[in-house]
């Protein structure tokens, strides 16, 4: 159903053929997959009496499995508090990024980018104006990027070329036809954003640079950090999401809204008179008024049995079950739940869940936050970074900077006297140093700085002994 529908979608022949794929699954993602069928789904039939099949109606109930699962993992990924913290030796490198985890706002841009990154891909473009850090989203859609052959984790370039309208340029300020489709290119390179002058569609026309809109920013690197979303991609897009459920559900979404136009043919049946009736005039349906046939007429109700809405149902509820097992969603649910359950008891509920999180954690964090945080540090050698009011002293770039991920469930009262037991043990037993095991409760506890909670425990004791 899934290429039925699809193929309903007009096909611009000048884009790779990625470039549909992934604006297929983005539909999908975002609710909009059904719009390029002509009919609702209660049309039944054209003007002129002719049936419309069920594969050119919108279903009239979307139950959003896709979206739901993805939003599951994410809030598991970067909410607020499940977003990691940086690591390093160095504590000037600790401290910066924290800040600029901050000013930045990249909790909301991490939810953002995998959010829009579950299709296959995404990307992070890092900007510096006026000496402040700032991060873009952007779809892949468009992009094209180019590696290194001899360092293929390193972009030489990464370009952008799509089709816009010539009203949308007039009124970005570009003089062309207003009426007419135009080609607009951008390039980002080490050292500049270039921008390129509109090519309108269809002309042999070579775009040349634009220099009042291009910039240097002059980094030394390409400014953009990759994301492939899950393995098992293909090229330079990761695997989507929610690929291996979009067929159950699109089924899924079909059984429900003919389950409810079941429930409203059952609510206002279908009377059935047959001849001869010895009716006259205009028929009034209702319980006060009497059906008067004759001796060998007949009029009879044409319902649907309550049987077949609930057989809709529990088909449906079989259907989820077996996607959200293939997607590795959330399948607990919590009116089955008769007491709180612990931390390590969710987990174990989630545990599908937790696995694709986890398998996100290396494409997010690895893959894009870590990266991005080496671009920082860099940028910072180009510019003074402002950031929080204050100027980023200049640090080591290639500084050792790591990713502290919170639990995935916080431990209940129980949970924490066991760790708590645990560490106070493996500490007087000299197999774990203080730092340690005060880093083990970072997360739990929301210590940002652990070297300055050593130090306030340390004044604290001498207060005390004093």
């Amino acid at each position: 159903m899934f290429r039925t529908i699809a193929d309903l979608v007009p096909d611009d022949r000048d884009y790779p053929e990625r470039t549909r794929t992934l604006s297929m699954y983005q539909k999908i993602l975002d609710g909009s997959f059904y719009d390029a069928l002509p009919y609702e789904f209660h049309q039944e039939r054209t003007d002129s009496g002719e049936y419309i099949p069920l594969k050119q109606r919108r279903p009239s109930v979307r139950y959003g499995l896709a979206r739901l699962v993805v939003e599951d993992s994410v809030a598991l990924l970067f909410s607020e508090g499940h977003f990691p913290a940086f690591d390093s030796p160095d504590a000037g490198v600790r401290e910066a990024l924290a800040d600029v985890v901050r000013d930045a706002k990249l909790n909301a841009v991490m939810v953002e980018a995998a959010l829009r990154g579950s299709v296959g891909s995404v990307v992070l473009l890092l900007r510096v104006l006026r000496n402040r850090v700032f991060v873009d989203v952007l779809d892949t859609l468009f992009l094209t990027p180019v590696w290194d052959p001899m360092a293929p984790d390193t972009l030489v370039r990464v370009c952008e070329r799509y089709k816009v309208s010539g009203a949308g340029l007039v009124a970005q300020g570009y003089d062309v036809d207003p009426g007419a489709a135009y080609w607009f290119a951008r390039v980002w390179d080490a050292e500049w954003e270039r921008w390129y002058t509109p090519v309108r569609v269809g002309t042999a026309a070579v775009p040349e640079e634009d220099p009042g809109r291009s910039l240097r920013h002059g980094l030394g690197f390409v400014p953009v950090v990759w994301i492939r979303n899950l393995p098992g991609g293909s090229g330079v897009d990761g695997a989507c999401s929610f690929r291996s459920a979009i067929d159950t559900s699109i089924e899924i979404d079909y059984q429900l809204s003919q389950a409810g136009r079941g429930l409203k043919y059952s609510s206002d049946p279908t009377l059935l008179i047959r001849e001869p009736a010895g009716l006259d005039g205009n028929m009034v349906r209702g319980a006060a008024n009497a059906l008067v046939v004759s001796e060998k007429g007949d009029a009879k109700l044409l319902e649907i049995g309550g049987t077949a809405s609930q057989a809709v149902i529990e088909y449906v509820r079989t259907l989820r079950e077996f996607a959200l097992e293939s997607l590795h969603g959330n399948r607990a649910e919590a009116n089955r739940l008769t007491a709180p359950a612990s931390g390590r008891a969710l987990q174990l509920m989630n545990q599908g869940l937790l696995w694709l999180a986890d398998n996100l954690r290396v494409s997010y964090g690895q893959g894009g936050l870590l990266d991005l945080a080496r671009m920082i540090l860099r940028a910072n050698r180009v510019y003074p970074l402002h950031v929080g009011g204050r100027v980023l002293p200049r640090l080591d770039c290639a500084a050792v900077v790591s990713l502290r991920w919170p639990d995935w469930y916080p431990d209940d009262a129980l949970d924490g006297q066991r760790t708590a037991e645990t560490l106070i043990s493996l500490v007087a037993a000299e197999q774990m140093s203080r730092e340690t095991a005060l880093r083990v409760l970072a997360a739990s506890y929301d210590i940002e700085d652990v070297d300055a909670e050593l130090q306030r425990i340390a004044d604290e004791r001498e207060c005390k002994g004093a």
